[in-house]
């Protein structure tokens, strides 16, 4: 077998969709925005919804049109060439043995809310969940995207629970009304926080080919996942606003316990909520994990890189490509316990490469697209500048990346292209 074959619908996608973006971040980010922000919080959440809606949607156009398994690489690809396409496929490579493990580090935080692992045995942890990725992507993403769906539902049951017996009222919003005016400097803050809670929409495209039918579920999967976060993201501000904790930890375990405090769910709020925030955030990982095997499955075929990587197996799954991502991620969790180094520091540098790989999928848009979506790429691309500019010296990893790799590239088209000849 040397093709992936469809087998998820629209409101699967847009579980894999809304889980991907919730992630490790689903029940802090709200917390910390507040933290620098107060209620100016609920604007910074609002904005950025808004603002990130044009990227969304710019990449499920191309998705739906382009549908190929090295996503915004092959984008990129068709637009400005052989080496700008395979340079960004492999700094996206290149990020993800380093992002994901630090994803199940933070992960971890929930973890604490159940029950304390040190030591050896939070390595043996870490590294079980490496095998339990392994488990949910040997029969293809089908079987990780209803459990995702399943998962986004109960996130949704949750929020929707806890905004409900928070009994909101005309007179609590107006009383966040009459809040002093937010400053435009926290706001903004607050938005670059927040703004690591819709990393992912990229890794979804890479998924394209998964999809039974991309051109007609691949967008609204998408749009229905990123608009769905954005709303939860929103409510879970609004409640933690309303019902503020001064106490150390997770604050939305505090609300749960304040709000559903009667008989049935007394003192449940570090297992509910420790439970979805653990599973939520190893869905974000389950999704980039398979993405990377699928865009590394796909240079292997194109020759980019070794062929040992371009065999599938009986469900359609880049295997060897998977394990090796898997086993890549599984030696640096180890040699993070080893050194006693935390991988969170290296999330800007991340960050930065997300940056570079959104900023040129729009402007490969507006060779790709109908110049009728000419507004929502600029949006696209206005917003992707203004997030680098926030991340300043973080920008410097991938700019090395790129340095690096581009040179690489152009030396191996030249390479190929001299073989044919001979």
């Amino acid at each position: 077998m040397n093709q992936i074959t469809g087998t998820i619908g629209r409101w699967q996608g847009a579980g894999l969709m809304a889980t991907t973006l919730l992630g490790t971040g689903v029940f802090i980010l709200p917390q910390m925005t507040i933290a620098v922000a107060n209620s100016g919080a609920l604007l910074a959440w609002a904005i950025l919804t808004i603002a990130i809606l044009p990227v969304a949607v710019v990449f499920g156009l191309l998705a739906s049109r382009f549908p190929h398994a090295a996503g915004p690489a092959y984008f990129i690809e068709k637009a400005y060439g052989t080496t700008a396409g395979r340079t960004i496929g492999l700094i996206f490579l290149f990020v993800i043995p380093i992002g994901a493990p630090a994803a199940i580090l933070m992960t971890f935080q929930f973890m604490d809310a159940l029950v304390s692992i040190t030591g050896w045995g939070q390595l043996a942890a870490e590294l079980t969940i490496v095998a339990v990725l392994l488990l949910l992507n040997y029969r293809g993403i089908q079987v990780s995207a209803k459990l995702q769906f399943a998962l986004t539902l109960a996130i949704v049951a949750v929020v929707a629970v806890l905004f409900g017996a928070s009994g909101t009222n005309v007179s609590q919003v107006e009383s966040f009304a009459s809040m002093a005016s937010p400053e435009a400097s926290t706001v903004m803050l607050a938005m670059g926080i927040g703004f690591w809670s819709f990393l992912g929409i990229e890794a979804m495209t890479h998924l394209a080919n998964d999809f039974n039918d991309p051109k007609k579920d691949m967008l609204p999967a998408m749009m229905i996942g990123t608009v769905l976060v954005g709303v939860i993201y929103l409510i879970c501000t609004l409640l933690l606003l309303m019902v503020p904790s001064d106490k150390e930890g997770l604050a939305m375990i505090h609300a749960f316990n304040v709000l559903l405090g009667d008989i049935t769910w007394q003192g449940m709020g570090a297992q509910v909520i420790g439970v979805l925030g653990i599973a939520s955030g190893l869905a974000t990982v389950n999704v980039y994990c398979a993405s990377a095997a699928r865009l590394l499955w796909s240079f292997s075929k194109e020759g980019v890189l070794p062929s040992y990587f371009s065999q599938l197996n009986g469900y359609g799954v880049p295997l060897r490509a998977l394990n090796t991502i898997l086993t890549i991620m599984a030696l640096v969790i180890t040699l993070t316990f080893v050194t006693e180094q935390k991988l969170e520091d290296l999330i800007a540098w991340s960050n930065g490469v997300f940056v570079i790989i959104y900023l040129l999928t729009m402007l490969s848009a507006v060779k790709l697209l109908s110049k009728r979506y000419l507004p929502l790429i600029i949006g696209g691309s206005v917003f992707c500048i203004g997030v680098g500019i926030a991340l300043a010296e973080n920008m410097l990893y991938s700019f090395i990346l790129l340095v690096v790799i581009a040179p690489f590239m152009y030396w191996q088209k030249q390479h190929q292209a001299r073989k044919q000849l001979a």
